[in-house]
């Protein structure tokens, strides 16, 4: 089921939005809460800071309170019902754990999508039999991830790049991603003929980063990363950074932007779409 918006993305303006109504009226947490009659500050801390699902009934309450007249009343419900979206939408994605959901939600409501990935395939690329590999890879840190679970969610995710309305999305992969490394050789040969179907796709842009060809001043990110953009301009742009047990999500402009310019950079000497084509194809008869 395909997104008009991404649901972490609304939460996280929703919270902005309401933050700084909250300021205009030079209100605390604690006085507002006691308006509201809700028991501690930590409930409307969470919905200020984008960290949960809100309810439409408290949002209705707190623009009461800051006395929000329409037309910016009315675009706050719609935010806010955005933010709240049905847990069914859940059920259409599949099993996912946590960190997969955040990525869900902000691929299913964007617009362009950037991975930047030094060492594996990104999520959105990796075959059946890849996933399974990474995962049970990481069945080292976590002994409890369901392997098969977390495939099946991944798998679902792809339908991202196939609905009618898909992002634009590019992957700027290091060279080592694509070289036979551990993997065995018939998985590593399905995920690069995969690679390169998925290269044809006309909103699909794939480009290796030649390891020998260094970026502006040598700069090669040592951290994965994914930058997201969305269709209302007002969302704000978002960068992912994918670390070992956790994700950082950073939506200031200030780092938006500075992962705007490695990107660029990176861009500047990476191998064209056709050339990695090429390259992968190369692989492949060898």
């Amino acid at each position: 089921m395909p997104l008009s918006t991404s649901p972490v993305i609304r939460r996280a303006r929703l919270g902005a939005e309401l933050r700084q109504l909250r300021r205009r009226e030079s209100l605390t947490l604690e006085q507002v809460c006691e308006r509201l009659g809700w028991a501690s500050t930590s409930k409307l801390s969470r919905i200020e800071l984008g960290q949960s699902r809100p309810d439409l009934a408290d949002v209705l309450d707190l623009l009461d309170v800051y006395d929000v007249p329409s037309p910016k009343r009315d675009a706050l419900i719609v935010i806010a019902r955005d933010a709240a979206t049905s847990r069914g939408w859940w059920k259409a994605l599949g099993e996912m754990g946590e960190r997969q959901r955040t990525y869900a939600e902000l691929e299913a409501g964007a617009a362009s999508i950037v991975d930047y990935q030094p060492a594996v395939v990104p999520g959105l690329l990796q075959t059946p039999a890849y996933a399974r590999l990474r995962i049970t890879a990481g069945r080292l840190l976590d002994a409890t991830v369901d392997v098969e679970a977390d495939v099946r969610a991944r798998s679902t995710r792809h339908d991202v790049l196939r609905r009618d309305d898909p992002p634009r999305y590019t992957a700027l992969l290091a060279e080592g991603v694509v070289e036979l490394g551990n993997s065995p050789p018939e998985v590593w040969r399905e995920q690069v003929r995969r690679l390169v179907a998925l290269a044809d796709l006309p909103h699909v842009t794939i480009r290796l980063l030649p390891g020998g060809r260094p970026a502006r001043e040598g700069v090669f990110p040592l951290t994965p990363y994914s930058c997201y953009s969305f269709p209302d301009p007002a969302d704000p742009h978002t960068v992912m950074l994918e670390a070992l047990t956790t994700d950082v999500r950073l939506v200031t402009a200030a780092d938006v932007d500075r992962y705007g310019e490695v990107t660029g950079w990176l861009s500047a000497v990476a191998l064209s779409a056709e050339e990695t084509v090429a390259e992968l194809t190369r692989r492949l008869d060898h």
